[in-house]
């Protein structure tokens, strides 16, 4: 009976100091999260730098090192011209800040409400009576003080900081991953049984053959919606329009949140580009061609791009794929959508690796 109690006690003692571990070693990816996050971003540039890696060795015969650097070299050049495009833009945003007249902005603004009340047939009482049962004192409008801006341009020089070190540590640790395809998969053998290297090496290389073809088609979906974006804007005669198409086309990159915000970003930016022009027969015609280009794109996108994504690139079915999303965002919000895919397919292809034998797993991963 003693003997049992003690088993008994033991195995409490062993679970216990389990969960414990667990939990401080969670607590310890929380506390170097933006470390990982590096990590990852650089994981995903090597898989995407890998190709050019290879073409640069075997077809122009670079050596190994220079082939590493000259696709750094592609990558940086890339930003750099992602960061020209949008430099017109922010110039222009910045003179308009510098050169503001609040009291012309409040008479704008003041022009349009009043236009799109007139149009939808309501008055100002309507809308007075509206706030006042929602309890809002003061329209956004009276509200508006520029007391913001200087914290704004602190918390942009923050971020601007914390992004250059950022993209150097990214930059760095993706020279070395290009450099030396194993170093990861060096570190990771440290904490894996002998007899389990084999499964783990195996591992790697579907996680990277898979994920690689997943980011491509990713570039593929956000190409298709760049250019759809670009000649709706472009036909509705929106100021720089590649720059917009871009940035909302890129907003895809979060699942099912993103469209909805980059739709929104065009019409608000396709209403405001023709501010004091007649609202009935310019403003709403143009944001509704917008719209229209908006759906067009999205429709394409979830009914050609997604699954063929899904299907060919991770091997699972669009709705286990929502599913995954919509609970990695519950968890981890934004990030955690952005990631989910990558991160639901690593898993799948370890537990078919090391846990072959169960029922479930099997089935679960069979298509893996």
């Amino acid at each position: 009976m003693n003997q049992q109690a003690n088993n008994i006690a033991n195995g409490i003692l062993k679970a216990v100091g389990i969960i414990t571990g667990i939990v401080l070693l969670l607590y310890f990816f929380y506390l170097i999260g933006s470390v990982l996050a590096y990590l990852a971003i650089a994981a995903v540039l090597a898989l995407l730098g890998r190709p050019i890696k290879r073409f640069l060795q075997k077809r122009l015969k670079f050596p190994e090192t220079l082939a590493v650097i000259a696709t750094m070299f592609i990558f940086i050049g890339l930003l750099a011209g992602l960061i020209a495009l949008f430099i017109p833009l922010i110039s222009e945003q910045s003179k308009s800040l510098s050169l503001l007249d609040i009291d012309q902005l409040k008479s704008d603004l003041d022009v349009l409400y009043f236009e799109v009340m007139d149009y939808f047939g309501t008055t100002k009482a309507d809308v007075d009576e509206l706030i006042k049962e929602t309890e809002i004192e003061k329209s956004v409008v009276e509200g508006l003080d520029l007391n913001f801006i200087p914290d704004f341009l602190n918390s942009f020089f923050n971020i601007l900081s914390e992004f250059s070190i950022g993209l150097f540590s990214v930059l760095f640790i993706s020279f070395f991953f290009l450099k030396d395809s194993n170093l990861m998969q060096n570190g990771i053998l440290i904490f894996i049984p002998k007899e389990r290297e084999l499964n783990l090496v195996t591992s790697i290389e579907k996680i990277n053959s898979l994920l690689s073809r997943y980011f491509i088609g990713i570039l593929l979906q956000l190409s298709i919606l760049f250019v759809i974006y670009t000649i709706t804007l472009l036909i509705v005669g929106v100021e720089n329009a590649i720059v917009i198409a871009f940035l909302c086309a890129l907003f895809n990159i979060i699942p099912y949140v993103g469209p909805l915000v980059g739709g929104a970003v065009m019409i608000i930016l396709t209403m405001t580009s023709h501010l004091g022009m007649d609202f009935s027969s310019v403003i709403l015609p143009k944001a509704t061609y917008v719209l229209i280009g908006i759906v067009i794109g999205q429709l394409i996108d979830n009914f050609f791009s997604q699954p063929f994504i899904f299907s060919t690139s991770v091997k699972s079915h669009p709705l286990e794929i929502f599913l995954v999303i919509i609970i990695a965002g519950l968890l981890f919000g934004v990030v955690g959508m952005v990631v989910a895919v990558p991160g639901y397919t690593a898993i799948k292809v370890i537990l078919k690796e090391f846990l072959n034998d169960n029922k479930f797993v099997k089935k679960f991963t069979k298509n893996v």
